[in-house]
């Protein structure tokens, strides 16, 4: 039975993510936690603070929250009739980075669904709002970030962006091969080639590694060059080949870290509205495997 963790704030975007999760999620026995953090709110607002007594902020915070989130569950029940999933609520005076990661801990999270907003969805994660926050301070679930508009599609073709410059893990491409699995989908391995040459060799050692660990499903690998950023590129990648899901490892140098450093004229190109699968970086980089790879294949 998997768990899957679903921040809200009660907006309709949040709403969206909840609805993503229910369709993506619909063939499998779930325990959906339905999150709501209410310290933000508070902690900002200097006039009430000095002007109410702090402890009938919180109740009153508290009770909303509480109530919010019983309505949420009322309204997934009314529209998703599903006898394999099961609700449970948490609300949190606390600030929310640091909530989603005790309650991943503590209740053993599979993954984290949030949505972003704004006009073009994925940008958002790149200009600092809470999913980014939420990408970089989760260390060991993967989050996928659905953006507010959009409409729920199987995603029959999953593009994962790498670069290969770091090793794979099993474990890292695991939600990545459950998917694939699930919808009887397509993984296309993107690289952003930056000028044209040859692999290294500890990038083929990769490539050849995560073919391996991607036989039992459908995939293809793409070399696109760059088109002035890495997020114009993969934008035009997932909108030429019909994508519906893209997915990113999260690690120093990654193809994601650069995403959020880019500079904001480069950012603003980034339009694409499909859900974001981030996984975090959980085993040994690429070098030092590779090195011991290669130490068992000459022991052998």
């Amino acid at each position: 039975m998997k768990s899957i963790l679903l921040p809200t704030d009660f907006s309709d975007n949040a709403w969206n993510a909840t609805r993503y999760a229910m369709e993506l999620f619909k063939s499998e026995e779930c325990v959906f936690h339905l999150l709501n953090a209410y310290t933000p709110a508070i902690a900002n607002s200097r006039f009430m603070a000095a002007t109410l007594d702090a402890g009938h902020l919180e109740d009153g915070a508290r009770a909303c929250s509480e109530n919010g989130l019983q309505e949420v569950v009322k309204r997934i029940q009314k529209n998703y009739r599903n006898p394999k999933h099961s609700f449970k609520t948490m609300s949190s005076f606390c600030l929310l980075t640091e909530q989603i990661k005790e309650v991943v801990e503590q209740e053993n999270i599979d993954l984290v669904v949030t949505g972003t907003k704004g006009a073009s969805g994925l940008e958002e994660v790149f200009m600092g709002s809470n999913t980014v926050r939420i990408i970089k301070s989760v260390k060991n679930c993967p989050v996928l970030a659905v953006p507010q508009h959009f409409e729920f599609a199987a995603p029959s073709e999953i593009a994962f962006a790498t670069d290969f410059n770091r090793f794979y893990t099993e474990s890292e491409l695991r939600p990545l091969i459950e998917l694939a699995n699930t919808f009887n989908a397509a993984i296309r391995i993107v690289y952003v080639q930056y000028e044209i040459k040859a692999l290294t060799e500890i990038q083929q050692f990769n490539l050849n590694m995560l073919r391996k660990y991607l036989s039992g499903v459908e995939h293809y690998v793409h070399t696109v060059s760059e088109l002035n950023s890495v997020s114009k590129t993969l934008e035009t990648f997932v909108n030429e080949l019909d994508i519906h899901l893209l997915a990113m490892l999260h690690y120093q140098h990654s193809y994601m870290e650069r995403m959020t450093r880019e500079p904001v004229v480069k950012r603003m190109a980034f339009h694409t509205q499909i859900p974001l699968l981030v996984i975090p970086e959980l085993g040994m980089s690429a070098p030092s495997k590779y090195k011991r790879e290669q130490e068992m294949s000459i022991s052998k």
